[in-house]
């Protein structure tokens, strides 16, 4: 298994908890602590619900980019081929034929 092959099945679990964590919050400030009461006054870890829901937002999101960032460094060309000789850095010999003809043939003008 490679290393871009596991790179990509992390991407794909971080990118799911991603989506799970989004569609837990409410856009208007209930999310997953309103429907446990919702109550401002009430002691524990209920009213931090919403602050866990956004911190572990920017923490899987910026895991995601990483992830990204660090799959990409990972992938190899393998065996397949360049679609350029100069990227590989070769040098192309000279294109211009050797042979010049001697004359060059006068074309008639179409000038009265």
């Amino acid at each position: 298994m490679s290393t871009f092959s596991i790179f990509l099945a992390l991407i794909i679990v971080v990118s799911f908890l991603l989506i799970l964590v989004i569609m837990v919050q409410n856009p208007k400030g209930g999310g997953l602590s309103s429907s446990f009461g919702g109550s401002t006054q009430q002691l524990g870890g209920v009213q931090k619900t919403t602050d866990f829901l956004d911190k572990s937002t920017w923490v899987l999101a910026s895991l995601l980019l990483a992830l990204i960032l660090l799959s990409n460094m990972t992938i190899s060309n393998g065996n397949s081929a360049p679609e350029s000789s100069l990227l590989e850095g070769e040098v192309i010999e000279n294109t211009i034929p050797e042979e010049v003809p001697a004359e060059i043939p006068e074309v008639p003008s179409t000038e009265e």
